[in-house]
């Protein structure tokens, strides 16, 4: 998921920030810096990780740059394409965007990180987003999901409790307006954002019945416009019009629509769960949140979350700084480098380990990773990134009325068939 987390989005929002971890002489001997690139919502995981790392290797100067996932995407682009991208630099697993590993890594820009002793310790279920060709580009940091974060005091004040159905769904929206608050923030005037409450209830309508639609779309005997992929958008539409989410979802932004939950305006919000920090951070002291699933069926035995691998870091191929560079590489690959990533972002590490201690506030995406009720992200099965482009259009032509399902269906269907 792009915009990871995005989505990862998916997924992720702030202004660009620059700055040095540290400085000092070069203990290699040389003049090169390491110079690191993330999206900004990992910050807090990326410097937690950088911290330990400096410790380790004292005298270094690294040299970290942080922006938002629109702005990162188009800039990693031009700098690997000029020659002047970063050392290590965050990677999308999968496919689907244009900074995901399978559109990178067969352009030569990322180094072969194959030979490497943990590439054996990566999970089989997200094996295959870290790999192009059989051989592995990126090391896998988190394991994330897609659910409706919630404010627990804001929950209480409505007297209503997690859904667990469709119907329950709906009638929590209603106790919701009744007393005065958004049940679900929704920022879609953020592109990425869109897809998110989508995606949450497609791991039902679509992958619940049919664990094979990926690879029937990839053969050419499925396609979203005749899939559940219809009926969910139908049901998101259904939300926006019992009042589900935020008054103006095209005028509000991620930013915004986190800021709601975090005051307690909005009950939950469908998002991705590294953004839990986030909201923890804006809150008032004291505030506990949670986590549900997204019901889309009155069978909540049905129910399905995205979960996928999240965050991913890549070695620039033409590293200014190789040796550092793959020293960095290696140490976040450890234990201890996934947990303190995990542990300042809200996530689950991708290679489990029983030293992480699990945030009780994501225990139900650890309950649905465990009984296999979990579904990769949707766009990181996609064969380009044209197809996440048109879903975010279409979610944003939809909440303005210009367009239905079939519409921005058939157009991402379209895309799917594009190179």
């Amino acid at each position: 998921m792009r915009p990871t987390h995005r989505l990862v989005a998916v997924m992720t929002a702030g202004a660009l920030a620059t700055g040095a971890c540290s400085s000092g002489t070069n203990a290699s001997g040389g003049s090169e810096s390491l110079r690191i690139a993330a999206v900004a919502t990992d910050r807090a995981g990326m410097e937690a990780v950088l911290k330990a790392f400096q410790a380790k290797n004292p005298g270094e100067k690294i040299i970290t740059t942080y922006s938002d996932t629109e702005q990162y995407q188009g800039t990693l682009r031009t700098q690997l394409s000029s020659g002047t991208a970063p050392d290590v630099f965050f990677t999308w697993p999968g496919n689907g965007n244009p900074g995901a590993v399978e559109v990178l890594a067969p352009t030569g820009y990322l180094a072969d990180l194959s030979g490497r002793s943990w590439t054996a310790q990566i999970p089989e279920g997200i094996k295959p987003l870290t790999q192009v060709g059989g051989k592995t580009y990126i090391v896998p940091m988190t394991f994330v999901g897609i659910g409706a974060l919630y404010n627990k005091k804001a929950m209480d004040e409505i007297g209503a409790k997690p859904p667990t159905t469709w119907s329950e769904l709906l009638a929590f929206c209603d106790a919701a307006k009744s007393k005065g608050k958004v049940a679900f923030a929704l920022g879609n005037q953020t592109d990425w954002v869109t897809q998110l409450a989508d995606y949450a209830l497609i791991a039902t309508t679509v992958y619940a019945t049919d664990k094979d639609f990926d690879q029937r779309m990839k053969s050419g005997s499925a396609t979203f416009a005749g899939s559940g992929w219809k009926t969910a958008m139908a049901k998101y539409l259904e939300m926006n019009k019992r009042g589900c989410f935020s008054k103006d979802p095209l005028g509000t932004s991620f930013e915004t629509s986190v800021a709601q939950l975090a005051k307690g305006d909005a009950v939950a919000d469908i998002q991705v769960t590294s953004v839990l920090n986030q909201a923890e951070s804006q809150a008032p002291e004291g505030t506990e949140f949670g986590l549900f699933p997204v019901p889309a069926t009155d069978n909540a035995d049905e129910t399905r979350m995205p979960g996928a691998a999240g965050a991913g870091f890549a070695q620039n191929a033409k590293a200014k700084n190789p040796e550092l560079a793959s020293k960095l590489i290696d140490f976040m690959a450890t234990p201890e480098a996934m947990n303190l990533y995990a542990g300042a972002t809200g996530t689950l590490p991708s290679i489990p380990n029983d030293q992480f201690k699990v945030d009780p506030a994501l225990q139900p995406l650890v309950d649905f990773q465990k009984e296999g009720k979990t579904v990769p992200f949707m766009d990181q099965l996609w064969p380009n990134p044209k197809v996440q482009q048109a879903h975010f259009t279409g979610i944003q032509d939809l909440f303005a009325d210009k367009a239905d399902p079939d519409t921005v269906l058939q157009q991402m269907d379209q895309a799917y068939k594009e190179k």
